[in-house]
């Protein structure tokens, strides 16, 4: 018998339909109703060869936050890459540009 679990993610929205809240969900990860201020997710469309987006921010999530984790999001999908495709030139290059894009946002000190 296969084992299927569950992701979920409820967005509460303002009268304008900008999130307010995110919350998410995923029991087995031991996840369970906690607040999360942005979401990316990225689902792969083999039928059309397309990447499937849904970029969520809540109103208050603070830039310098923003920025943080966008540089988190993509060292998290270079070392995704590497392990995905075993591409090791690409991922160090892929790491060159995160350190670029830390040093510009002035994220390392």
């Amino acid at each position: 018998m296969n084992k299927s679990s569950e992701i979920k993610i409820n967005i509460e929205l303002d009268q304008n339909n900008v999130p307010e809240k995110l919350l998410w969900t995923a029991e087995d990860g031991g996840v369970n109703n906690e607040e999360a201020k942005t979401v990316l997710l990225s689902i792969w469309d083999a039928n059309t060869k397309e990447t499937l987006r849904i970029d969520l921010w809540t109103k208050d999530m603070p830039v310098d936050e923003m920025k943080i984790f966008f540089h988190q999001t993509l060292v998290a999908m270079t070392d995704t890459f590497q392990r995905a495709t075993g591409d090791e030139k690409m991922a160090a290059t892929m790491t060159d540009f995160c350190d670029y894009f830390a040093e510009k946002l002035e994220l390392k000190k």
